[in-house]
């Protein structure tokens, strides 16, 4: 703060001392550069990768106006980045168990995740090449984890029931984003283009692939618990 005395001059002339006024200080500048945390670089390795644009460590320092060396601060490199992006991206397509009988969670899960492995395939090589270590992430793997256990699965059964879901998940999302013709026979087949002359196409096409993809996952699972 700023005292400042203030000295004024009455009718007669005479000097006499005002009263002490208060100066606030001016604002401090904001800084030149935009502040980072693990969290915006992770928004900004997303944005370029939805747009198709490279996002390495460059690239988005390019994109928040800092230098590179400026996000080792908040984040271990690339592998760094790669976590916090899988951070959001499971934040932005979470499903919390509240509730939900186990295969009920599974099949919206199994949805969700499909629907991010779709919007992003060319993350998953990075996703699946690291160890999750992100704390979101984790949580939403003990949900997982408790809904099973509490749904009756035994407990040396839990990871290898949570990785066939991941496999799963996967798989139906590339399916998704795959093109609309995902056959096409270049000369005659015995069986393959007869029933591709009468096949669904599309979104279609993988919707019911889907649906009977989760529907032999869920029997399967219900099957193994009443073993």
């Amino acid at each position: 703060m700023v005292f400042t005395i203030m000295h004024r001059r009455d009718a007669a002339g005479k000097t006499f001392l005002a009263d002490l006024e208060i100066e606030s200080e001016r604002a401090m500048p904001r800084p030149s550069s935009p502040l980072l945390s693990p969290d915006i670089i992770g928004a900004a390795g997303l944005e370029l990768a939805r747009a198709g644009e490279p996002f390495g460590v460059n690239a988005i320092a390019r994109r928040l106006g800092v230098r590179p060396s400026s996000l080792y601060n908040h984040v271990d490199g690339m592998d760094g980045i790669i976590e916090v992006m899988r951070g959001r991206l499971v934040d932005d397509y979470r499903v919390e168990p509240r509730g939900r009988s186990w295969d009920r969670f599974l099949r919206d899960l199994l949805a969700a995740q499909r629907r991010m492995s779709a919007d992003h395939p060319q993350l998953v090589p990075l996703l699946v090449g690291k160890t999750v270590t992100h704390p979101g992430v984790i949580a939403a793997y003990d949900d997982l984890a408790t809904v099973l256990v509490d749904g009756g699965f035994p407990e040396d059964d839990v990871l290898s029931v949570i990785a066939v879901v991941d496999a799963f998940a996967i798989g139906f999302g590339l399916d998704l984003a795959s093109p609309d013709e995902v056959w096409e026979p270049g000369g005659d087949t015995r069986t393959l283009g007869r029933l591709l002359t009468a096949a669904e196409r599309g979104t279609a096409r993988a919707d019911r692939t889907f649906e009977l993809g989760v529907g032999l996952l869920l029997d399967s699972l219900r099957a193994r618990l009443d073993r």
